[in-house]
């Protein structure tokens, strides 16, 4: 049974290799592939995946990754998802906002089916990103949340702080630190004077303090 797991495990990771490689494939010989490969930072990897072998998972894996780097479930809310999938399958159909550029952008790429639609948003909505509230964390808004606050708020509803242990935490964070490296500077740009810094030490103390134990 255990081997079983553990070829089903490398199975699962080699085919999740090719659909990446296909995909940068893709995007290196496509007059657009520097602008699909900027829309969200390669930090999140497959298998940081929850549940990296299930269904939805793999559907991930086989439908988003054609058109940027692998997004993260928690990167919205379960409310938000639904419509985010909506607009994401109706670009992969070669619609959208871009008129002809959309259906030249998107030629090769695969649409899901009704079914797979389903447990995809299904699997985004389970692993969503769970919302703080403040009734249980009043110091969110205060002088010791202020960091937190202001930081996480500019990509994406604030965190239970309890969806992570410590030591996660600061995982997490250094991983949205290079993603908002990724999402706000230009390549090979450097900080300006006066630019306002993370206040990271802060952000990891609100979150320590509350974490899951």
């Amino acid at each position: 049974m255990r081997f079983s797991a553990i070829f089903l495990a490398f199975f699962v990771s080699v085919l999740n290799a090719d659909e990446i490689a296909d995909a940068r494939k893709r995007w290196a010989e496509s007059p657009h592939g520097p602008l699909l490969e900027r829309i969200l930072p390669p930090t999140f990897e497959a298998a940081q995946l929850p549940e990296s072998d299930s269904p939805g998972a793999r559907l991930v894996i086989g439908y988003c990754v054609q058109c940027h780097n692998l997004p993260n479930p928690a990167m919205h809310n379960a409310a938000k998802w639904p419509p985010v999938v909506e607009r994401m399958v109706l670009r992969m159909e070669g619609r959208g906002n871009l008129g002809g550029v959309m259906t030249e952008m998107m030629a090769g790429v695969k649409a899901p089916s009704a079914e797979e639609n389903a447990t995809l948003v299904a699997y985004l909505r389970k692993h969503a990103q769970r919302p703080i509230n403040p009734r249980n964390y009043p110091d969110v808004n205060a002088r010791t949340g202020e960091a937190f606050r202001l930081a996480c708020s500019q990509c994406h509803v604030l965190p239970d702080p309890k969806r992570h242990n410590a030591a996660e935490w600061r995982s997490v964070v250094a991983r949205m630190q290079e993603n908002m490296e990724w999402m706000n500077r230009v390549v090979g740009s450097k900080p300006l004077p006066g630019e306002p810094q993370l206040r990271v030490e802060e952000i990891l103390a609100f979150l320590e303090k509350h974490a899951r134990r």
